[in-house]
């Protein structure tokens, strides 16, 4: 349903937008929901922080569905950062099949997204942010990012990170941490840097070589001191901690990484006493639920913005008096902040976690042709249609997703193995039912700089003992030892999991091949996106091959992919993937 013409000139007239701009944009709008419903705010205090973060290098607009299965240890689950589906709608108060819902839940996605459209996308990012820099006042607003914003796409990867830091300036980022930057290997990314007109800061990364002049330093600067609406505003920067054990350590070699709650309360301490900020802000890249326990731990600190679990935080949480928000993944969203700080104290603030509805919002014009010429030199490889699914794929979840099936699917066809690990990534897309499936897609889901599938042999015991180090991680009940990430898809595998046992006692029932596993045997194992390879036997050199070409042949043999949504993994002790908190069901 299309709004008036009246109404699209409104829209237009709020943003300053001239009608010969948008006029293309007006039959994508959608009705009901108008971008004063979406952007009212009341003004609050003498400065706005704008926040996003987990973009992956999604420069268009897309579809993100949520996840339908989003659990963790018992004392986790059902708690901000382990909501999904009606349990985190309750949680939030979102109205049934409203824009909200849509963007925040996997709950009729397919219904409402026919509804509502896609979402993202850098040149409705710059609208917003534009917007809010018009009426708040440009000197009164600071842009922070926090992090995977390099990584993730077709784009990204053919020019090293390049394409999104000149995205990222025209939106005008001003401070960033990161994590899969850091994959594109140290030199790579102090390049990029240089390119950034932001600043990149980190109090956590350290030279840990002995040989280098940067043994036991400081690899970045630890903060920037900013000044907005006459207040000094104090930002740590708090990359990834687990960056060297997540991701190969080839990329980060000499550099190490880690919490270092230490020298965070070291940094506050200094950033007040010293310095006399009126707020401090740790800009992190730690996840949601580690961020949560960085509030327990670490004093002084007046808001987190935090990164890396992809969670929407649609209102922030308080923890001994430090403030916590997330702002999604993708480009789904803005978060605004404003506050009131002065005489070194945070008298007041406002949140609103802001839907990028790309059908709504218009797309910038100038940022728009930026991103098209971006795109222009590898649009032919990218647009390439390689087949079409019958079914959504989609991406996120705890055990299982689609586009992860149809990852080992391929890989199984083209390597004869018995059984393939796909790593967890949180990022991807999401290609709706009966849609075409573009080369692009299949970047956006596997487009790594370390993409080799490779083929050898494990012993069923080794595999056994993998899924439960792999579980452990992915469950343990402090946060704090969790360091990213789903658990790893399995392809020709099934097996039940009970998610609260202990260490060591959570996987049962694993199957290869529809036989239980034989801890004696062994197997032919395909792996990508980790280490794997290096505990095995016999690697197969002449298989080796890229993951993204391995997934685009098999689309186009196929030429129609008919994944079932039904996962391969049983979780006996949730009844359900979205259970409130205190609870194994969702009624």
């Amino acid at each position: 349903m299309e709004i008036s013409r009246r109404d699209f000139m409104h829209i237009c007239a709020i943003f300053g937008i001239g009608a010969a701009t948008s006029a293309t944009a007006a039959p994508r709008m959608a009705s009901q929901i108008s971008l004063k419903d979406i952007y009212a705010f009341k003004n609050t205090g003498n400065f706005t922080l704008l926040h996003m973060c987990d973009l992956h290098a999604h420069l268009k607009p897309l579809y993100w569905r949520e996840p339908s299965t989003l659990i963790s240890a018992p004392n986790l689950t059902g708690t901000p950062g382990f909501l999904c589906g009606e349990s985190f709608a309750k949680h939030y108060g979102l109205e049934p099949s409203s824009l909200d819902a849509y963007f925040d839940t996997h709950v009729d996605f397919e219904t409402l997204a026919k509804k509502f459209g896609k979402m993202g996308g850098v040149a409705h990012i710059k609208t917003l942010v534009d917007h809010i820099r018009k009426t708040r006042g440009a000197d009164n607003v600071l842009f922070l990012d926090s992090g995977d914003t390099w990584q993730g796409t077709g784009v990204a990867l053919k020019t090293r990170g390049e394409a999104i830091v000149k995205a990222q300036n025209n939106i005008g980022v001003d401070v960033m941490v990161g994590h899969w930057e850091f994959t594109y290997g140290k030199e790579r990314v102090r390049e990029l840097i240089e390119m950034l007109d932001g600043k990149f800061i980190s109090q956590n990364v350290v030279g840990n070589d002995s040989f280098a002049d940067d043994f036991e330093e400081l690899i970045f600067e630890p903060y920037t001191i900013e000044e907005r609406g006459g207040a000094k505003i104090g930002i740590i920067g708090q990359s990834f901690p687990f960056t060297s054990t997540a991701n190969p350590k080839e990329f980060t070699q000499g550099w190490s990484f880690g919490l270092r709650l230490e020298t965070l309360q070291e940094y506050v301490n200094e950033l007040r006493d010293e310095h006399n900020v009126d707020c401090v802000v740790v800009l992190s890249h730690d996840g949601f639920s580690v961020d949560q326990e960085v509030a327990r731990k670490v004093h002084g600190i007046d808001f987190i913005l935090s990164g890396h679990t992809h969670d929407p935080s649609p209102k922030p949480i308080v923890i001994n008096g430090t403030v916590i928000a997330i702002a999604g993944s993708h480009g789904k969203y803005i978060g605004r902040l404003d506050i009131d700080a002065k005489d070194g104290k945070v008298n007041n603030y406002e949140y609103k976690l802001i839907p990028i509805a790309s059908n709504i919002i218009p797309a910038d014009t100038e940022c728009e042709k930026l991103v098209d010429e971006l795109y222009a030199p590898y649009a032919s490889e990218m647009n390439e249609v390689l087949g079409r699914t019958k079914n959504i794929l989609y991406k996120r979840d705890t055990f299982f997703s689609t586009f992860d099936q149809l990852i080992n699917d391929a890989i199984i066809d083209e390597m004869k193995c018995d059984i393939s690990f796909t790593p967890g990534y949180r990022w991807g897309t999401t290609v709706l039912a009966g849609e075409e499936i573009l080369m692009d897609n299949v970047y956006e889901m596997c487009g790594i700089t370390y993409p080799n599938v490779y083929t050898f042999e494990l012993k069923g015991e080794r595999i056994a003992k993998l899924l439960e180090d792999i579980a452990d991680n992915v469950f343990n009940e402090n946060p704090l030892y969790q360091q990213g990430g789903d658990m790893s898809r399995l392809g020709g595998a099934t097996y039940d999991i009970a998610v609260g046992n202990s260490t060591g006692k959570r996987i049962s029932n694993l199957k290869i091949g529809g036989k239980p596993i034989d801890l004696k045997k062994t197997y032919i194992v395909s792996s990508w996106g980790g280490n794997l390879q290096n505990a095995g036997e016999n690697l197969q050199k002449d298989k080796i091959r890229a993951v993204y070409d391995v997934t685009r042949d098999y689309i186009k043999r196929k030429k129609v992919v008919d994944v079932s949504n039904e996962g391969n993994v049983r979780v006996v002790d949730y009844a359900c993937g979205c259970p409130p908190k205190g609870q194994t069901s969702c009624n």
